[in-house]
């Protein structure tokens, strides 16, 4: 039975905040990516000048939902792979302001998602980020691959993603996921303070400043979606090994 998706959105003086909520833990499908790329496209159209991402919780979002790819097998992801590059595509290319307000939690997918933003705000304590795609035999789509270049600093990328080590939130601000740590009841005020901050940039400026920040990820993967990684990014499917990491994701997805 798959996990009601719903999609709370608030708008004050211009920023609009969405409010993930996907099963206990924003687990990234199909269904739930098709939601939040339609939700940014209405966006995209909208007079709203800022947008902020969230989730109340401990979880901004755990990533791919793994067994949904097992037990789907290869039509599930068929369909899985191109809804979830092109959400990332859909909020990297967004072109105007996006904050991630990170509430905890940010694992694999999620990581990749809180990246895709303008500026991310993360929750202090034990809270974790990684990104363990290659552990569980999972290839990383070309555009995620284009956003954490973006974001993350050159001497951390490749130890990042090779690694798959798990990340604490000194740490995390250290190699450059999070621009800010702040205590949880600060999150949403200090986010908010920050798009609003963003919003007064005239948008135009904001939309041509983004493409040219941008621009190499496009020069090197030009159509994202028509990209040979990201039609086969799940291909061929996890072997044992990531049968067992995937049960042991969802373990850890009931008890959160």
């Amino acid at each position: 039975m798959k996990d009601r998706i719903q999609i709370r959105q608030e708008q004050d003086s211009g920023v609009t905040t969405l409010q993930m909520q996907h099963g206990k833990v924003n687990a990234l499908d199909t269904e739930f990516c098709h939601a939040l790329t339609a939700r940014f496209k209405e966006l995209r159209a909208s007079d709203t000048r800022a947008s902020i991402i969230t989730r109340t919780g401990t979880t901004f979002s755990a990533g791919v939902d793994l067994l949904r790819i097992l037990d789907g097998g290869v039509d599930y992801a068929r369909a899985f792979a191109p809804a979830v590059t092109k959400l990332f595509e859909v909020v990297f290319d967004f072109p105007k302001p996006v904050i991630a307000a990170v509430n905890g939690h940010a694992i694999a997918g999620g990581c990749v998602l809180a990246c895709a933003a303008d500026n991310r705000i993360m929750v202090s304590g034990s809270w974790r980020m990684d990104l363990p795609e290659l552990l569980v035999g999972v290839p990383y789509p070309t555009v995620a691959v284009e956003i954490l270049q973006l974001i993350i600093p050159p001497q951390y990328l490749q130890e990042l993603i090779y690694s798959g080590a798990t990340m604490r939130s000194e740490e995390i601000l250290k190699k450059g996921l999070v621009n800010e740590l702040v205590k949880p009841v600060q999150l949403m005020d200090r986010a908010r303070s920050i798009a609003q901050r963003f919003a007064d940039i005239p948008a135009p400026l904001f939309a041509q400043t983004e493409r040219q920040i941008r621009q190499p990820s496009h020069e090197r993967d030009p159509g994202v979606l028509k990209n040979f990684a990201a039609r086969r990014c799940f291909f061929p499917l996890p072997a044992r090994s990531t049968r067992r990491a995937s049960r042991g994701w969802s373990a850890r997805r009931r008890s959160r």
